[in-house]
């Protein structure tokens, strides 16, 4: 899982299994922020689309999340902050910046530390690159 800026730069990475939902893994990337401060806006596909994780957010770190409705539950978001939603596509870029380096495209450590410090300092090159 990853966070990133408006400008595709990463803000956290974390890494995990493919078992948790996605919504289960938001307060473990958030503690593994490269930054002192976290965003004010999170977006997400509808997978984040929880009243409890929006509570969650909100409460704990102040983050207003932003994700499409689901089409079986009724519409908590209006269309304006769901406009923001066309500004995803800066997470894939970041995670298209990072297939740059082959040791992240195919997974060579075994160990998952290892893993998440080969991710953890693709990210740091792409950062030093908007420095």
């Amino acid at each position: 899982m990853a966070i990133a800026a408006e400008n595709s730069v990463p803000l956290a990475v974390t890494i995990d299994s493919a078992s948790p939902h996605e919504s289960k893994l938001v307060d473990e990337t958030l503690a593994g922020s490269f930054h002192d401060e976290l965003a004010a806006l999170l977006i997400g596909d509808k997978a984040y689309d929880s009243d409890p994780l929006d509570r969650h957010l909100e409460q704990e770190y102040g983050i207003e999340m932003i994700a499409p409705n689901r089409e079986k539950r009724s519409q908590t978001q209006d269309g304006r902050t769901l406009r923001r939603y066309k500004r995803r596509w800066v997470v894939e870029r970041m995670f298209a910046w990072l297939q740059w380096f082959r040791r992240l495209v195919t997974r060579y450590e075994f160990h998952a530390e290892n893993f998440l410090g080969m991710v953890r300092l693709g990210c740091m090159k792409i950062m030093l690159r908007f420095l």
